[in-house]
């Protein structure tokens, strides 16, 4: 029975190297018939979430529904996706991480990547301890985005 790369589960430890390249557990990752474009964007949690293929396109069938006419929607999009990144695995299974959004979570030279079920995100470990043992959840600006869109 072949693994679903669909499905992400799990807490996995890992390195960010000299490149800023983490390695995906191998059950999440695509094979080379597949395309292998994931959508990272920062979590108000303090994260990277990131999306696979399947919810990459769902997402875009969500966004191009906002008609151009609609101004808060349109500047929504504008600033979720300025800080967003595409991400592509190499032969290896590493993907790249930019600048922006190791800052944003603080990825330096260790990682956790842990399973949503159908996105995962990239912790810091420190920050993944935290947010782990704390009991609130923050409301942000990027929260209410992803409400509007549907995720």
């Amino acid at each position: 029975m072949a693994v679903n790369p669909n499905i992400y589960v799990g807490e996995h430890a890992r390195s960010v190297d000299n490149k800023a390249r983490i390695a995906l557990p191998a059950k999440w990752r695509f094979g080379a018939e597949q395309a292998c474009v994931y959508l990272a964007l920062p979590n108000p949690s303090g994260c990277v979430t990131v999306y696979p293929p399947n919810m990459v396109e769902k997402l875009s069938q969500k966004a191009a529904e906002i008609s151009l006419g609609d101004d808060i929607g349109q500047k929504i999009l504008t600033k979720l996706f300025a800080k967003a990144d595409q991400l592509t695995c190499d032969s290896q299974g590493r993907v790249q991480i930019n600048k922006f959004l190791l800052a944003h979570a603080d990825l330096q030279k260790d990682a956790v990547i842990v399973g949503n079920f159908v996105t995962f995100s990239v912790w810091s470990p420190e920050r993944y301890n935290r947010y782990i043992g704390s009991g609130s959840d923050e409301q942000g600006e990027i929260n209410k985005i992803l409400t509007k869109l549907g995720l």
